[in-house]
């Protein structure tokens, strides 16, 4: 709905009818909000939300068990879409008004629609409520060249979430590169983990690799290190998640640097503005090869072959589970209770309350002893 239209009105009678998947409405006190779409999102699970559909959730806004953040708040006020009227009255003037407005249409609106009406068909208008008018970038614009003008501001902007899309160039192929369906992590990697996997194995079982400790001395490696080794690069890949996600994607760039900002919002902070959009949630193969390939590198360099190898392929496997439950903690719906549910939770508070704690993904793990962890809440 947009900011200056007047408020549509419906009765406790039609509210309470939406209570299903396909059409779930709550209320807050006398606002009226669609959570339709956010079912599948809320870190809680849908059905909590459709528990509590057609109905006034304003003291579990407030807690406890828990008390919702402001992003919270805010994100909720994207599916507001009228009024609670309890005597009818104004929904019989609003009635009035709509059967006014239709009685005075003329011929001028078949030629076509109104500037106005266009906005309202446009998939950015029917999914945020974001005011293009007052808001510090233009959203018709592409954001990439417009995020490091916001200097001091950016840090507080991009850590207020929307469930819009975004366009980060111009460029169609540019903007197409940075996009990625979820499959494809695993479409590309795991034929690469499953043969790096049996050519290591294979390579081991011929008995002839060895770590020479001194030129008269070595110790054969047996195949079934392989394994040790495999989970080594699995750990290891577990510890660099966390320092990427923490040290990389949530650096405070300089307010004073256009470019640094730029980088940060190309990296990771485009995820946390709209951290619902489903096609930059996983990185594009393109560019984590870059990643993939200098490790791969350094490991080949810093150990014998084969070692190297080993490790580096659990660490390859280690990122493909890494980017699949980033995305199913944005959009699967774990059971309440479940070991993903937690970390659903957990992520969910990351985003919209916790910037700056919470950066573990597939695990809470690293987040203790770097005194990053998110307090304990119930859900």
């Amino acid at each position: 709905m947009s900011p200056s239209a007047s408020p549509r009105f419906f009765s406790e009678r039609e509210v309470a009818r939406h209570r299903t998947a396909d059409s779930c409405w709550v209320l807050l006190g006398t606002r009226v909000y669609d959570v339709t779409a956010f079912l599948r999102m809320h870190p809680g699970g849908e059905a909590l939300i459709r528990s509590r559909s057609g109905k006034d959730v304003s003291q579990e806004m407030e807690g406890p068990p828990h008390r919702h953040s402001e992003n919270a708040r805010r994100w909720m006020e994207q599916y507001y879409i009228g009024e609670l009227d309890r005597d009818g009255g104004a929904q019989e003037a609003q009635t009035l008004r709509e059967r006014t407005k239709t009685s005075d249409q003329t011929d001028g609106k078949t030629a076509g629609k109104t500037k106005a009406e266009d906005d309202e068909d446009s998939p950015y208008s029917r999914c945020s409520s974001v005011d293009l008018e007052k808001d510090l970038v233009d959203w018709t614009k592409p954001l990439a060249w417009q995020v490091g003008h916001l200097g001091e501001k950016y840090d507080a902007w991009v850590h207020q979430p929307v469930d819009r899309p975004i366009r980060l160039f111009g460029n169609p192929f540019m903007e197409a590169s940075t996009k990625t369906s979820w499959y494809w992590v695993p479409v590309v990697w795991l034929p690469i983990v499953f043969y790096l996997s049996w050519f290591c194995y294979t390579s081991l079982a011929q008995g002839t690799t060895r770590i020479e400790l001194t030129s008269d001395f070595s110790i054969p490696v047996h195949k079934y290190m392989f394994v040790p080794l495999f989970l080594l690069g699995w750990f290891l890949w577990s510890f660099i998640e966390y320092c990427i996600h923490r040290f990389i994607f949530h650096m405070r760039p300089p307010a004073h640097n256009y470019y640094l900002i730029m980088l940060h919002f190309l990296l990771h902070g485009q995820h946390h503005k709209s951290p619902f959009d489903g096609s930059r949630l996983v990185f594009p193969p393109g560019l984590a090869s870059i990643v993939v390939g200098g490790f791969y590198v350094l490991l080949r360099n810093t150990l014998p072959e084969i070692l190297g190898a080993s490790v580096f392929v659990g660490g390859l496997c280690g990122y493909v589970v890494y980017d699949m439950i980033h995305y199913y903690l944005h959009y699967g719906s774990p059971k309440r209770g479940s070991y993903m549910y937690g970390l659903k939770a957990y992520h969910v508070k990351h985003h919209f309350e916790h910037q700056r704690a919470g950066f573990g993904i597939t695990s809470t793990f690293w987040d203790y002893p770097f005194n990053t962890v998110i307090p304990d809440e119930k859900f």
